[in-house]
């Protein structure tokens, strides 16, 4: 196949910007085939709804994997995010352990928690999971909440409001320099938020940044995970990936917050993605895509 693929390891949450619903079309408008490999099925995404369904679908994962296998699939990235279920854990695993190749790109999201608080969903036991699971990354994209967790450290100490103690958790978070780090929430200005960008490659942080828009907005984490790795898949480096994801998702922050909206619906990215993809032809130029075989 001459349009690489990425295959998406996340819940699809059949109402409300999020997970599957936000990657497949932002990872199709960068020029990717996006291979959806859900976790759970909802009606709708847990922020600001209620009496949602849910499905886990673990046993259709095993299954799933299985037939790719048999129909000896690759993929030029693997990205995963909100995973519904401990055993999930080992399934993901699993996944990334037979279809990963020499030149596959593994970028975990490390869904568990935001403001301070794990998901009502994700047990201490599941979060250590996560943890274990991450270490299989290339490249993890946790918020500060997530970074907390994953370091063992109260969340009031992961500050990231100086350049200093950015640069120190995000090389914290590296496992030593084995894996990058693009870890959000990084706000060195009132009126500006981005991320902080450890390359395991170059062994450098690079701090990017967008303008600030006031509102929250559902989606955003998602949608700039999903920037990231196609970014990162199509050729781009770190840092600039990250810059394209902090400024895409500003872009669509703010279409969203000059309109009369309702919050739980989350961001409204789908009328810009024509431009995000003009921006990934300028910004990655001929840059070659990871690619297998």
């Amino acid at each position: 196949m001459p349009t690489p693929r990425v295959a998406a390891v996340h819940d699809l949450s059949c109402f409300g910007r999020c997970s599957l619903a936000i990657v497949m079309p932002t990872l199709s408008a960068m020029g990717l085939q996006c291979c959806p490999v859900p976790t759970a099925l909802l009606s709708t995404h847990t922020g600001g709804f209620t009496g949602n369904t849910f499905l886990d679908l673990s046993d259709e994962m095993a299954a799933l994997t299985a037939h790719w296998q048999d129909l000896k699939l690759g993929f030029a990235g693997i990205y995963t995010g909100f995973l519904g279920s401990l055993r999930q854990i080992g399934l993901t695993e699993s996944f990334i352990r037979t279809f990963r190749r020499k030149d596959t790109l593994v970028v975990i999201d490390p869904v568990m928690g935001d403001h301070g608080k794990p998901y009502r969903t994700y047990t201490p036991k599941l979060c250590r999971g996560v943890g274990t699971l991450s270490r299989l990354a290339d490249v993890i994209v946790p918020n500060r909440t997530e970074a907390a967790i994953l370091l063992e450290r109260d969340y009031g100490e992961v500050t990231l409001d100086r350049e200093e103690d950015c640069r120190r958790w995000a090389e914290a978070l590296s496992l030593e320099g084995r894996r990058s780090v693009v870890l959000t929430g990084v706000s060195l200005a009132p009126d500006r938020i981005g991320a902080a960008c450890f390359d395991r490659d170059t062994g450098a942080v690079e701090i990017v940044s967008a303008p600030r828009v006031a509102g929250s907005f559902h989606g955003t984490g998602d949608l700039f995970a999903s920037v990231l790795t196609g970014g990162l898949v199509r050729g781009m480096d770190l840092a600039a990936a990250a810059a394209l994801a902090a400024d895409f998702t500003a872009l669509c922050a703010r279409r969203t917050a000059e309109q009369t909206y309702l919050e739980r619906e989350g961001v409204d990215f789908e009328p810009l993605l024509w431009r995000l993809g003009a921006e990934l032809a300028e910004k990655a130029g001929d840059a070659p895509a990871h690619r297998i075989g």
